[in-house]
């Protein structure tokens, strides 16, 4: 009857480091997901603390809005795929939503642009750079409008234009 004792608390035992073995394993991991999100947070937060965008020279050519972007940051922008542009005409029906047309073939409502000297890193808005924009309007070109470009981290910079 002894060894049957013995043999059923040597079983327990083992069971609850079974146990334990997995908790704490389970705990390991779930606070390595947690610090690694941190982390990711804490890099987009730098980042956006390093963005900085000016829109400058604004002026309208047929169906389109012209306007130069600079990059007045220390952050280099170049996921344009998932930057905005918004144009909200002044008394109008709201925001109407831009999106990046990477052939930039004018086709509305789109954007496209060029970036002006681009000899650093070629395709993306470094430091100190500026990029030529072209926001094509469906329909007639607003005359009071505010335009405003969102990038992917955003950060956004608006101007507002009365004709």
């Amino acid at each position: 009857m002894a060894v049957a004792e013995i043999i059923g608390t040597a079983i327990g035992t083992m069971l609850i480091i079974i146990v334990a073995y997995l908790l704490v394993g389970n705990v390991l991991n779930t606070a390595e997901v947690v610090s690694n999100a941190q982390k990711d947070m804490t890099l987009i937060s730098e980042s956006r603390l390093h963005t900085d965008l000016r829109i400058t020279n604004v002026t309208v050519s047929g169906n389109a809005i012209n306007l130069t972007v600079n990059n007045t940051g220390t952050e280099t922008i170049s996921d344009f795929a998932h930057t905005d542009i918004f144009v909200y005409t002044l008394g109008g029906a709201g925001y109407t939503e831009y999106l990046y047309d990477p052939a930039n073939q004018g086709s509305a409502p789109s954007w496209g642009g060029s970036i002006i000297n681009d000899y650093v890193h070629p395709g993306e808005l470094d430091p100190g750079e500026s990029m030529y924009v072209n926001v094509y309007v469906p329909g007639a070109t607003p005359v009071n409008y505010e335009v405003e470009i969102c990038t992917n981290n955003g950060v956004y910079a608006s101007k507002i234009v009365y004709g």
